[in-house]
């Protein structure tokens, strides 16, 4: 009998990439992806993925309010609860799926060496979660680590990780590129995605929202919110002329897909960017990162955080 893995996913992006983890063979001949429950995002994403041709030897799991015991896979690093899941079970071999930009995160750590906290960039712990953040960095190095990314890992950082004896793995999102296209795209020319920077308290609301006014004024817009966007923010978008809200949840890389060329994307700092290129670049569509200003920030967003946000520009290019 095959013994299946599991892989333990808490948003959309994690478990799209849970599903090309396995098409890449990094997960064994069977495995279940396990959606946390209670996370609307998640039970869309898993509908829709259900609508394509699964890779063999894959199940989407019902979603479930507690992780499997043994996890081979998992997409939050820096979860206090996986943490504590690793400290109670026996090293062995971990397969991190691609989680946004908290991958670049991750990725420094682990090349720093093995004492080094997993915590959140944005992080200010106690004494006991800087521990927890430590032990679990020592016992996730004492197995093996597989790090399966989509996003552009500068070359010295990919050096750095593979020298410190973690397996770096990227891809290029093989399997949901091999699968039909489905729904076309909105009738906009424009798509502008959502994003949690004003809700985090980083980005100043009333200049994000003067930015899309200025830009639902030149043209029609489809604006898709961030899963965790404002409900308030986003029922006035909807309200505003020239704006039309689509539902959120389903990760972008999955809703887009159906872009035609001369369509474009256009997006503040979001990993969504560079996944974005990869799919809809070969077939003529724009995706344009948008740089922030620096009246926008507020006082929340240190330096270094800023730094850490906007990586994903400075890696594929900056517009206006």
């Amino acid at each position: 009998m095959v013994k299946q893995a599991s892989a333990w996913v808490e948003s959309p992006l994690q478990m799209l990439c849970a599903v090309e983890a396995h098409h890449a063979g990094l997960m064994g001949p069977a495995t279940a992806v396990v959606p946390r429950a209670k996370l609307r995002a998640l039970k869309a994403t898993r509908r829709e993925l259900s609508r394509l041709a699964l890779p063999e030897g894959l199940e989407l799991a019902e979603p479930c309010e507690r992780m499997p015991h043994r996890l081979r896979a998992v997409g939050d690093a820096f979860s206090g609860k996986v943490q504590l899941r690793w400290l109670t079970a026996l090293p062995g071999r971990i397969v991190v799926v691609d989680d946004g930009l908290a991958t670049i995160r991750l990725l420094e750590l682990l090349a720093s060496g093995p004492y080094r906290p997993l915590l959140r960039a944005r992080a200010e712990p106690g004494a006991l979660r800087a521990a927890l953040g430590l032990a679990a960095a020592v016992r996730l190095r004492a197995g093996s680590v597989t790090v399966f990314t989509a996003l552009p890992v500068p070359g010295d950082l990919a050096d750095a990780v593979r020298k410190a004896g973690v397996e770096l793995v990227r891809h290029d999102f093989t399997w949901l590129r091999g699968q039909p296209l489905g729904e076309p795209g909105p009738a906009e020319r424009t798509v502008v995605l959502g994003t949690s920077l004003v809700r985090n308290g980083l980005v100043r609301r009333d200049r994000y929202l003067s930015w899309l006014m200025e830009l639902a004024s030149r043209e029609p817009l489809a604006y898709y919110p961030h899963r965790r966007e404002d409900p308030v923010d986003v029922a006035l978008i909807r309200e505003r002329p020239g704006i039309t809200v689509h539902d959120a949840g389903v990760p972008a890389e999955l809703r887009l897909r159906g872009l035609d060329p001369g369509q474009r994307v256009v997006s503040l700092p979001s990993t969504a960017i560079s996944s974005l290129r990869v799919l809809l670049g070969p077939r003529g569509v724009a995706v344009e990162p948008v740089d922030v200003p620096d009246d926008w920030w507020t006082s929340r967003a240190a330096p270094a955080l800023r730094s850490h946000l906007t990586q994903v520009t400075r890696m594929t290019g900056v517009t206006g």
